[in-house]
């Protein structure tokens, strides 16, 4: 076994050793790909095996062109790590008020390192480094969802046909569902419809019956219609 390591992590860049880490790092992109697919993310395998790759092939022409002159072979890995924050970017997504793809963020991020890490011969670090990260995405993920369920910042608009409901009681009767009324956003006349217009800033668990909740907040508040946004 340490041969074979050995002979993967040597400074000298024959073709078999750079074949061998550029196998490695599609392996590596590959396996954060198919987690990021299987939770139906839109970061997939693909980006994240380019990323890969090619932070490894960078890397290698970064050691290659330190061998043939006096280049500094932490220039080119420099510009990748900075770079990489553009994809990164892209990633992330503003929803109302909730932001998502901070994870696959960090994923394009982690790629770009192991590719870095495979492609400079740090193997053992780098197989470490994926381990670790896998062991985030899948066992931390199932603690926080077990242990800090998500939320989504939400508007919930009630239509009343009276008064406007109590805020204590409206609370009271979300917090049977999981669900924390934050703010009240706004209250308006529906004109001579004689009907009016709630809006509330709530945090809502991605696992609540919402009919259920509607239902319940039309028996108790003379709510004539809910809507969620």
């Amino acid at each position: 076994m340490e041969g074979i390591l050995s002979g993967m992590t040597r400074a000298d860049l024959t073709w078999q050793v750079c074949l061998v880490r550029l196998l490695l790092s599609f392996l590596a992109g590959g396996i954060m790909g198919v987690e990021r697919k299987l939770r139906m993310r839109f970061v997939g395998i693909r980006t994240l095996v380019l990323i890969c790759v090619s932070s490894c092939v960078i890397m290698l022409l970064s050691l290659y062109l330190s061998t043939v002159g006096n280049g500094d072979p932490a220039r080119l890995a420099a510009q990748v790590v900075s770079g990489i924050g553009f994809l990164g970017g892209g990633a992330i997504l503003r929803e109302g008020f909730n932001v998502k793809g901070l994870t696959s963020a960090a994923i394009i991020w982690t790629a770009a390192a192991l590719g870095l890490a495979i492609g400079a011969g740090f193997l053992l670090p780098a197989l470490v480094a994926l381990g670790i990260a896998l062991v985030t995405l899948v066992l931390i993920e199932f603690l926080e969802e077990h242990f800090f369920p998500a939320e989504d910042l939400k508007v919930l608009t009630l239509t009343c046909s009276q008064n406007q409901p109590d805020m204590r009681s409206l609370k009271q009767a979300a917090a049977r569902f999981g669900i924390a009324v934050a703010a009240l956003n706004s209250a308006s006349s529906l004109g001579s419809s004689h009907l009016l217009e709630v809006s509330y800033e709530v945090r809502i668990p991605k696992s609540v019956d919402f009919l259920f909740f509607a239902n319940c907040l039309r028996e108790e508040f003379d709510v004539v219609d809910v809507v969620l946004k």
